[in-house]
């Protein structure tokens, strides 16, 4: 007979906890600061085309 060494069930355990916290971190980066930062990207280039154009007029011909 072979003994169960209290070592034999720390690795599947481990290997959960560690499977458990990437996917919590990839479901935070993927619905939480992801979609957060594109937003934030897209507004700031927003930003700088609207302050650009209050600067520099908006583009096209010049009226005359």
């Amino acid at each position: 007979m072979t003994q169960d060494s209290p070592q034999a069930d720390a690795a599947p355990a481990g290997f959960r906890k560690a499977r458990r916290r990437e996917l919590l971190a990839f479901l935070v980066l993927a619905f939480g600061i992801w979609p957060v930062v594109a937003v934030g990207v897209v507004g700031g280039y927003g930003f700088i085309v609207w302050m650009y154009q209050i600067v520099y007029g908006p583009p096209g011909p010049p009226g005359g």
